[in-house]
């Protein structure tokens, strides 16, 4: 720690320089353009030095083009200086380009523009309002730029569309921003709606009452649920009809009125139950449809409802439909890689290979 004392031209300072990562700590008078802060990241090898900053320090120079930070390298270690919130982006920048090359062995001009683009986008979500939920002390936030755009599409449009892989918190955000809507008296009571398809496999006979054989298909949704609220309080507001859980097929005929309803793995819903469920909306009330295009349990011949409703749907004013991608995946780190993995793999019974056809004519490409 060194302390540093003197004077500018008019103007006494006196601040503390910190080494390690450091920062000056200097009186509020002192003019913006003084304080700025310098903080390091240490680097493994000079391979992935050279990785980081790419060839002909090309991914350095768009860094610190987009952020306005001085960025350089000496003795293992990366320096980054600037006023503190550039400085605090670029290093967050580095953090993660660093992360992904020692993954993945190299960086490409698009991984690069990716993360600036998330760091810079996620500072957003640092200033949306909490959403408080009925358990005290709770408050849920998004974690990535595209859950922020997510959160805000639900507080500012009346229907919002979502479609992402699993993980990204689709549902749970949904759950939050109903449990919220409700908990202020926005809206009068939360419908949560999902479709009973089967994932891949025949369940057969399922014993019991009715409730009973829906549960199964429900229960991702009640577990989102328990998370916001007590259980004494969920089951009292189920009672009461404030809190209802349902299957798809038993939204005929209804209108919904004053209630925030979601619709969940909407990619298993053919066109026809999308208009359906979508033609429920009523006076004061809000609509959430989410899913996972990759992940359709429909016949082969059908098309779903969530991929259509996103085409058809998505110009009209007052619908948004939100993409989220593998950058906005938040359970377990692992999660992203097992799904690049399926995503980069090659379908049952291997890659159609393409060549002359009989008679010699060439595939058209």
């Amino acid at each position: 720690m060194v302390p540093i004392a003197g004077n500018v031209p008019g103007l006494e300072y006196n601040f503390t320089v910190r080494e390690g990562p450091s920062y000056w700590v200097a009186p509020a008078r002192v003019p913006v353009w003084i304080l700025m802060i310098e903080t390091t990241i240490s680097v493994v090898s000079s391979k992935a030095l050279l990785t980081l900053f790419g060839a002909c320090d090309q991914h350095l120079r768009k860094i610190r083009e987009m952020l306005d930070v001085s960025i350089w390298a000496h003795d293992g270690r990366i320096h980054i200086e600037g006023d503190e919130a550039a400085v605090s982006r670029a290093t967050e920048v580095l953090e993660q380009l660093q992360s992904y090359a020692t993954r993945h062995g190299q960086l490409a001009d698009e991984d690069v523009q990716r993360v600036l683009s998330s760091v810079s986008e996620g500072q957003q979500q640092l200033r949306l309002p909490p959403i408080e939920v009925f358990k005290v002390g709770r408050q849920i936030r998004p974690r990535t730029a595209g859950q922020a755009r997510y959160v805000e599409a639900m507080r500012d449009s009346e229907l919002v569309l979502c479609s992402g892989p699993a993980g990204t918190g689709k549902t749970y955000l949904a759950v939050a921003m109903a449990t919220a809507a409700l908990r202020a008296e926005i809206v009068r009571k939360i419908v949560l709606v999902r479709p009973a398809v089967e994932a891949g496999e025949s369940l057969g006979f399922l014993p019991g009452d009715l409730q009973a054989k829906i549960n199964p298909y429900l229960r991702p949704l009640m577990d989102a649920l328990r998370e916001m609220m007590d259980y004494d309080l969920l089951q009292r507001y189920q009672q009461e009809d404030l809190i209802e859980v349902i299957p798809l097929a038993y939204m005929r005929g209804r209108t919904l009125n004053e209630a925030f309803i979601i619709l969940d793995e909407a990619q298993n819903t053919t066109v026809a139950q999308m208009k359906m469920f979508l033609t429920r909306m009523g006076n004061g009330s809000q609509i959430v449809v989410s899913g996972d295009t990759s992940q359709i349990d429909l016949p082969a011949h059908a098309r779903s409802g969530l991929v259509d409703g996103i085409e058809r749907l998505r110009k009209i004013e007052g619908v948004v439909a939100i993409k989220l991608s593998r950058a906005d995946i938040v359970r377990h780190p692992l999660v992203q890689e097992i799904l690049g993995a399926y995503e980069g793999s090659p379908r049952k019974g291997g890659p159609k290979k393409s060549g002359p056809r009989k008679g010699g004519s060439k595939a058209r490409g």
